[in-house]
């Protein structure tokens, strides 16, 4: 696209303005109401796309509508969606893109009002609308390449879909050859400057060669009519934030010379023809976002760009991440883009890019080539760091800050288990993540997205796939048993009954599969499917790694396993209890009590004074006990005993970073939460390596950035802190500080009805002294060396020696 450059800022001024204004406005947008005709009769718009191709392969294409307009309208409201996906334009600038991610039975619609968009007189919707084919993410959900828009009203009609729009076939875009290696979010761009539409989403753009589209059909709201190729249902979910993100270092080059001024926008990069240079950009910092380039001149020219998470050494290792002498680019695919030789070219790819390297190859031919300017534009999920945790150990700030930017990261349309090569929503990284959103940002739509998308997931034999959405089922018992706990945990943090409710169907399923597990001897016997609990450091006790499952996962006779089942019926109890279905509720109760008898008779050691992973008690783990306490297998006093035993025995298989999570419930069951700030040792190792998001595994791992390793930023305000609620909803708390080591501790986390601050200080050996800030409407108690003070709303001063 032609844009005037601006010397000034380095960026194309109307992009510049598209930056400010697209970032600005969507992050704040409340979604426009819609009519009940959009949510219960069929569209008039209809579904629209290129003739003459495949809708199942590898295309990008164009979509435009041109309408007049007598005057400024108040109000423009439209309703938008597409397969793969789209961005929508008006008058060249973006204004929304989508859908959110879902399946084909609830496939998501963006409603938007685009009334400061337009003008009097001439105007112009245009959308780029792309499907990846068989190279489309693992998390991209498909039915064939399609768009529509259907205005709100009559007062919109105007722009439905149908034979009044143009579309176009992109040829610039060239399909992949193979699947890019060890990821599955989709294939880099490859994007030829001399086919390429400039302008096509502006006003006056001449697509008087643009075809007429093929009409597929109506829109079919969701659960209203028998048939469908898309259930159409509101987007249920903030649009991204988006904002300028400027590279902040040159590591190293080849072959040029970057001035001072070029990262800044202030200066251009000018290469001379025939010439291959390098450049390795550093970040400084692990990023989610989408890198843009504008480049002038350059015919004939290639520009390559790779993202890495890290640089690996001679040995594939990656070390320390902030040393780059003599290692290399540790990338699993780039875009490349082939310039047209005109001025102000833009180029940013069609999905963002997580990196915290970029290297940027260019090879010139007879034509020099000049880079005006390279940034980025960070994107993911427009969570608000509500809280904070402030203590006497500073080395705790730097956890708080790259935990919650680990979970940032891993958080867009849906909680990721990774950003760089998966971008998977997973039921036991998930259940991790929805806490730390509600405890640091106070935000629960994306859990409750989350929850409805694993419902959504159930599958006829009684189980939830492990990850959705996902075009390749996976089955994952023991995750079907975290959803459980998700459904349990936004009962206890969210007043909403009907939507947990709405849940008690897929819990009864899964625990009816479960229950048809159980064996001659009354723990879970053989099961099918992939029964992983976690990635211990090593293999579990001394086997063969096994994909993550424990002894007796396949086999039979897991204790780990028996007890996840028992943990979910437990928390199934409460909830059936709470909602008056006695009957079911006592009926998981003695099945939960047999089962919990049954493993502690069967895998008990008393000469190792700890619960066996199987009845053979061969094989031994800190899962096995965590659970244990968990489930209340042991009295109090037996709980801190085995608890200060699977810390002591390292010859145990050792939790990883995800099952630590559980490991710090175990503590606080077993009443040693004050030993929680000593148990941080591995989150400072990483950050001794130059991480900037907590990884997926110690060394060497895969991906540094795993959501499930983020989880102190919840034990923080959960633990030390001790926020918890002590009934459902919310509805009251309890504070039960655990300081540790810490002099003093203060914090603020949202709550339902307000903010709640602590501000504590020990005083003397076992006393301590502060205030407690409650919201109005809330009350609760503070608990402190087994004495009690009761809560009300406001502020209350805590002294107790």
């Amino acid at each position: 696209m032609e844009r005037k450059f601006s010397n000034k800022t380095g960026i194309p001024f109307l992009w510049l303005l598209f930056i400010v204004f697209f970032s600005l406005t969507l992050r704040g947008q409340e979604h426009p109401k819609i009519i009940p005709a959009i949510l219960n009769s069929k569209w008039e718009a209809k579904w629209i796309t290129c003739p003459d191709v495949s809708l199942t392969d590898y295309g990008v294409f164009h979509f435009r509508k041109t309408f007049n307009l007598l005057e400024e309208p108040e109000k423009f409201v439209i309703h938008v969606s597409g397969d793969n996906r789209y961005r929508l334009f008006v008058n060249g600038t973006e204004v929304c893109n989508g859908p959110a991610r879902g399946d084909l039975a609830h496939w998501r619609f963006e409603t938007i009002d685009i009334a400061d968009y337009l003008k009097s007189g001439k105007n112009v919707l245009a959308a780029v609308v792309w499907n990846f084919g068989e190279y489309r993410p693992l998390a991209q959900m498909t039915n064939k390449t399609a768009f529509i828009v259907q205005g709100n009203s009559s007062a919109e009609e105007v722009v439905n879909t149908g034979n009044s729009w143009n579309v176009y076939k992109n040829e610039a875009y060239i399909p992949p050859v193979a699947h890019p290696s060890r990821t599955v979010i989709g294939p880099g761009d490859k994007v030829d400057g001399s086919k390429y539409p400039y302008g096509w989403e502006l006003v006056d753009f001449n697509d008087s060669n643009w075809r007429s589209p093929k009409i597929l059909g109506r829109g079919v709201p969701n659960g209203k009519f028998t048939g469908w190729d898309w259930n159409l249902i509101p987007r249920n979910i903030p649009f991204m934030e988006s904002r300028l993100q400027r590279i902040k270092e040159v590591e190293r080059t080849e072959n040029i010379v970057v001035g001072k001024g070029f990262l800044k926008g202030k200066s251009p990069l000018n290469i001379p023809a025939n010439r291959k240079v390098k450049i390795l950009f550093d970040q400084t910092f692990l990023t989610t976002a989408y890198p843009d380039m504008v480049v002038s001149g350059g015919k004939g020219s290639t520009i390559e760009i790779s993202y890495a998470e890290a640089l690996v050494g001679k040995n594939g290792l990656k070390g320390n991440r902030n040393q780059t002498q003599g290692k290399t680019m540790l990338s699993f695919f780039s875009d490349k883009f082939q310039p047209d030789g005109k001025g102000n070219r833009h180029f940013q790819p069609l999905w963002f890019r997580t990196y915290r390297y970029l290297e940027l190859t260019i090879e010139t031919k007879d034509e020099p080539i000049t880079i005006e300017d390279m940034y980025g534009h960070f994107i993911a999920y427009p969570f608000e760091e509500k809280a904070y945790f402030k203590s006497s150990n500073p080395e705790l700030q730097s956890i708080w800050d790259i935990g919650w930017r680990t979970a940032r990261l891993c958080a867009g349309e849906t909680y990721f288990d990774c950003p760089y090569y998966e971008q998977l929503q997973y039921v036991g990284d998930t259940r991790i993540q929805a806490l730390i959103s509600l405890y640091v940002a106070g935000d629960d739509r994306l859990m409750r997205n989350a929850i409805e998308q694993f419902n959504n997931s159930l599958l006829p034999l009684g189980l939830t796939q492990s990850r959705y959405p996902s075009a390749q089922p996976q089955v994952i018992p023991p995750f079907s048993l975290f959803w459980i706990d998700m459904v349990h945990d936004f009962w206890m943090h969210r007043d909403d009954g009907d939507f947990v409710k709405k849940q008690f169907c897929g819990v009864r399923n899964i625990l009816c599969w479960y229950e048809q597990q159980i064996a001659g001897n009354g723990m879970l016997g053989p099961m099918d499917w992939w029964n992983f609990v976690d990635w211990p450091f090593g293999p579990w006790n001394g086997e063969k790694p096994s994909g993550g499952t424990p002894k007796g996962a396949i086999d039979g006779y897991s204790s780990i396993i028996t007890l996840q089942y028992v943990d979910a019926l437990q928390k199934a109890v409460e909830l059936f209890d709470a909602f008056n279905d006695a009957k079911q509720a006592e009926h998981y109760r003695q099945l939960s009590r047999s089962l919990l008898k049954n493993t502690y008779m069967l895998c008990w050691s008393r000469e190792n004074g700890l619960l066996a992973d199987t009845p053979e008690k061969t094989s031994f783990s800190q899962h096995a006990n965590i659970l244990a306490i968990l489930t209340g297998m042991f009295d109090p006093k037996e709980g801190s005993k085995v608890f200060n035993k699977l810390l002591a025995d390292k010859d145990l298989t050792q939790a990883s970073f995800y099952f630590r999570f559980y490991l710090t419930r175990a503590m606080v069951k077993a009443g040693m939460a004050d030993d929680y700030i000593s148990m941080l040792e591995p989150w400072k190792e990483m950050i001794d390596l130059g991480l900037t998001t907590f990884a997926e595994t110690p060394e060497p791992t895969r991906s540094d950035c795993h959501a499930w390793s983020a989880h102190p930023n919840y034990d923080l305000l959960a633990t030390v802190c001790g926020i918890m609620p002590a009934s459902p909803g919310f509805k009251t708390v309890n504070i039960e500080p655990h300081l540790g080591d810490l002099e003093f501790i203060e914090c603020r986390m949202p709550h339902p009805k307000g903010d709640i601050f602590l501000n504590l200080r020990r005083r003397g050996v076992n006393g301590i002294k502060g205030e407690i800030i409650l919201p109005e409407g809330l009350s609760g108690k503070f608990l402190w060396e087994n004495k009690e003070i009761v809560l009300d709303s406001g502020k209350q001063e805590i002294n107790l020696e």
